[in-house]
């Protein structure tokens, strides 16, 4: 399921001639550097192809003949590669290997039938000569150190724009190069159509802390792994087309300027569609924060997720269109597939919308409503690191989110840990615990609990929601009766008092006696114990503990009460 939908988004992409994604047996890549040569194949230049990007160099982007994998063993580009290969150029001190990398790459071209090409006829000539290391430190030697340190380069002749291997000749003649190979045709699993089967399928890369030479969802690299009689790929038949569309889509998915990944904790993550729709634009912008640039980016989205139904922004002509998360990860030299959501892109927009709704609660002025999944996530990690957050916690929140289901218990734990080691029940998890427990009312409520509003519910006589809001009734009376007090009673009782409040109680409501005494005015004094008789009215008592879903409760009445008070605050001000 998972290569057929990539398959048929390198179809869907192929068929756009300005998607830019790179036709069978092609790939893009960055090449550094351009060695210019004269059609004698003498070198004049070193072309430096990088540009400023930010604070880095990056190189320029070229349509190259698609690359030959290396596993064991040396195998050559062709027209383009590293120094070793491309110039004879002795990088890893050891010159006799150089030199029999670079007569393969030059064995690569001739074998290609392009001889009779006079560009590639003009780099064959270059290649013959045996003081090309010579010749190339003495046009600019400063770039010929650059050079040895490239990652990959190629050539191009003097007064042309474009490298060798784009000339269209050179073009027409590697497109119509049969694959080659003794392979007898099969079926392939993914096309089911009967074609080359691919014993090696190439690379995939761009997955987070994988090897750097690239990993395989599909592989074989061990007879453990083999039915009788079969090896590599024939294992699982997937034909040399098929293999190459998977691949590049995937590929160009995971790419650095592709707008469809994200990082969700340790998986890589990419999403895509099968019709071009606005869900596949925006899909990203609910994950991460927005750019400096556009800080409008998230806000805007939600919006046009929560109007959807009405203008039918994600609405397709079929409305079995399909829309696809991948996760993936490193395992070694493969890649695992970590997770995997498939449903309709009205299901999956429905599904967002109502997550971004459960979380919405009152805030300050100064928050934004909605808030990034990353923002909610870094909030429940020790010093806000997004290193700390608990592992595996943001792949199954994604599930979670994308299937409707109730957010993970793992969760609600994390954010009312951070709440009471830092003594801090913040708008983001705030907006956290009230999600994970609305969630999962809705999913079972056997004992009939009030699901949590958006802002401070007078009718909820829930005693984990009353002592919360108590909690903060108790510390407003203490700041206005010791302005400017360096510490509070959050500061010393707050883990206790969420936890287990008989503990605690009992003295804070003695210690509110002091403090109202020492109110100037009357009328303040006389509000606040009207107040706080109304919310202990249905409290007959204070209990030793409060389970994890009364924790969370306790945690929203304090938040609901402080933003009520300072909203009263500043409506008088």
């Amino acid at each position: 399921m998972i290569l057929q939908a990539l398959k048929e988004y390198y179809d869907r992409k192929a068929a756009d001639p300005d998607s830019g994604i790179a036709p069978l047996g092609w790939e893009t890549k960055e090449l550094p550097f351009l060695v210019t040569l004269l059609p004698d194949g003498s070198p004049v230049n070193i072309e430096d192809t990088q540009v400023p990007d930010g604070k880095k160099l990056r190189a320029t982007r070229f349509l190259v003949p698609q690359a030959v994998k290396r596993t064991v063993g040396k195998r050559a580009n062709l027209l383009w590669d590293d120094p070793e290969y491309a110039l004879a150029l002795d990088i890893k001190g050891d010159p006799e290997n150089a030199m029999e990398k670079n007569r393969l790459f030059t064995e690569r071209i001739t074998n290609a039938n392009l001889s009779d090409i006079d560009e590639v006829a003009a780099v064959l000539a270059f290649l013959k000569r045996t003081d090309k290391s010579e010749a190339l430190a003495a046009l600019d030697p400063v770039k010929y150190e650059d050079l040895k340190k490239a990652s990959f380069i190629s050539f191009k002749i003097a007064g042309k724009t474009e490298p060798v291997f784009r000339n269209p000749a050179v073009v027409a003649r590697i497109s119509s190069i049969p694959s080659g190979g003794d392979t007898q045709k099969s079926l392939c699993l993914v096309s089911g159509m009967a074609d080359e089967i691919d014993p090696t399928h190439p690379s995939i890369k761009g997955v987070r802390d994988a090897n750097t030479t690239g990993g395989n969802i599909v592989s074989f690299n061990a007879a453990a792994f083999c039915s009788f009689g079969k090896a590599q790929g024939a294992n699982a038949p997937v034909g040399k087309a098929a293999s190459f569309a998977y691949t590049t889509a995937l590929n160009t998915l995971l790419g650095k300027d592709s707008k469809q990944k994200l990082q969700v904790g340790d998986a890589t993550t990419v999403f895509w569609s099968e019709k071009k729709d606005a869900l596949e634009e925006t899909f990203g912008d609910f994950w991460s924060d927005p750019p400096k640039d556009d800080p409008d980016r998230l806000s805007n989205a939600v919006a046009a997720l929560f109007t959807s139904v009405g203008t039918g922004a994600y609405s397709t002509d079929a409305d079995d269109t399909k829309f696809f998360v991948l996760g993936l990860s490193p395992n070694a030299a493969r890649i695992s597939v970590r997770f995997w959501y498939n449903a309709t892109v009205a299901e999956m927009a429905a599904h967002i919308r109502t997550y971004f709704e459960d979380l919405r609660i009152a805030h300050g002025a100064r928050d934004k409503d909605d808030l990034s999944i990353w923002r909610l996530l870094i909030s429940t990690a020790v010093q806000g690191k997004s290193e700390n957050i608990v592992p595996n916690l943001a792949g199954n929140v994604m599930r979670c989110i994308l299937e409707g289901l109730p957010l993970p218990e793992t969760l609600l734990q994390a954010a009312l840990l951070r709440a009471k080691a830092e003594r801090d029940v913040t708008y983001p998890r705030a907006k956290l615990i009230k999600g994970c427990l609305n969630r999962k009312l809705r999913k079972s409520n056997p004992n009939n609990e009030r699901s949590l509003t958006m802002a401070l519910d007078k009718e909820n006589v829930s005693v984990g929601y009353r002592l919360g809001r108590l909690f903060a009734v108790l510390e407003k009376i203490q700041q206005e009766a010791s302005p400017g007090i360096n510490a509070t009673i959050r500061d010393k009782f707050y883990a206790s008092a969420s936890s287990t409040p008989s503990t605690v109680f009992g003295n804070l409501m003695r210690l509110k006696n002091h403090h109202l005494s020492k109110l100037e005015n009357p009328g303040r004094r006389i509000w606040f114990e009207k107040l706080l008789g109304e919310i202990i009215a249905d409290v007959p008592e204070f209990p030793s503990h409060l389970k994890l879903d009364d924790q969370g409760r306790f945690a929203i009445g304090y938040y609901h009460q402080v933003q009520d008070l300072w909203t009263k605050k500043a409506d008088k001000e």
